[in-house]
């Protein structure tokens, strides 16, 4: 074989192992995955699915970053240490396990905007996810709608 048939051959199987992991990766992604945009598109949030196997999410765009000329920070948080914390990058989805097809449960959500951490679950609705935040029961709570940002 010539040194360019060599060549070849070889380009294309790294274009093939190339091809097949890029794939496998996209299978792999979960349908949630991804950017969305909180139910007033004030926000977007990133969801991710960690090692662990469960779904985190945070906040990596805000439509208002700025608040009196200097970055938006986490000042309505219970904890005073917390409050200086950034909310670009800011934690909002936590601990999610997937329970069936388009339900996720078992997670938390916090709210920047009262400083307020409730048990969560999320369903899953094509380009919506509704968002289920409560206390004690799902019963007692509140749904928001987000929309897919991507």
């Amino acid at each position: 074989m010539s040194v360019s048939k060599k060549h070849f051959v070889l380009f294309a199987l790294i274009l093939l192992t190339v091809v097949a992991v890029s794939i496998n990766a996209k299978a792999q992604t979960d349908k949630i995955e991804g950017l969305w945009y909180n139910d007033v598109k004030s926000a977007k949030i990133q969801i991710t699915k960690e090692s662990n196997g469960k779904f985190y999410g945070k906040v990596v765009w805000l439509k208002e970053p700025l608040k009196n000329g200097k970055p938006k920070v986490d000042e309505m948080n219970s904890d005073e240490k917390l409050r200086s914390r950034p909310r670009l990058g800011l934690p909002v989805l936590a601990d999610f396990v997937k329970d069936g097809d388009n339900k996720y449960t078992g997670g938390t959500i916090y709210d920047p905007n009262n400083g307020k951490t409730y048990s969560c679950k999320m369903t899953y609705k094509g380009g919506t996810l509704d968002i289920r935040g409560y206390i004690g029961i799902s019963l007692f709570g509140r749904t928001t709608t987000w929309s897919r940002a991507e």
